[in-house]
């Protein structure tokens, strides 16, 4: 079963530039999960199944440790959810930063990550 949480938005301090370490920018954090919880199909309970609230909180937490890279940021957060939820077997990741400031006309730069566990 997957379970996506989409669009979380985030004011952080992510980047190379100086800039971007002082000032910040929006990002959104994209995540898809692989993992069996079919028994909550069944049961209707929350401990059979992953809590949203949680994969959120994980993600909050790590979009607010600044680093220079989006791939690390990523990295980041897939660590943590594996981590603290082991029924986890695979993960998508999108990191997304909002109007990059390198002087093109864009919407967002992006690194997706896939893990299998």
């Amino acid at each position: 079963m997957k379970i996506s949480l989409n669009d979380m938005r985030f004011y952080a301090f992510h980047g190379v530039m100086e800039q971007e370490k002082k000032v910040g920018n929006k990002f959104t954090v994209d995540i898809e999960i692989d993992a069996d919880v079919e028994k909550s199909t069944i049961t209707d309970h929350i401990e059979d199944t992953i809590n949203y609230a949680e994969i959120y909180n994980i993600v909050k937490e790590q979009m607010a440790i600044p680093s220079n890279l989006l791939e690390h940021v990523a990295g980041r957060i897939i660590d943590k959810l594996h981590e603290n939820i082991p029924q986890i077997t695979g993960i998508r990741v999108k990191v997304s930063k909002i109007n990059p400031p390198f002087g093109g006309d864009l919407l967002s730069a992006s690194v997706t990550l896939d893990q299998t566990f």
